[in-house]
């Protein structure tokens, strides 16, 4: 199959990227771990999982 060239629409690349990403939130979110930067052990903050739900650490 040829790779998507179209600059306004996402590859499948891109496209499995984001559900693999979507996939490792729902597997934190179902073991309580979703809340957790996965490098710190630090609490993320509910303002920073608003505005990036996928986020897996915290902000550097």
């Amino acid at each position: 199959m040829a790779e998507n060239t179209r600059p306004d629409e996402p590859s499948i690349d891109d496209i499995e990227r984001d559900l693999a990403d979507v996939e490792a939130a729902m597997t934190r979110l179902e073991s309580g771990a979703y809340w957790t930067c996965e490098v710190t052990g630090r609490p993320i903050p509910d303002e920073v999982l608003e505005s990036n739900p996928l986020i897996r650490r915290l902000p550097s």
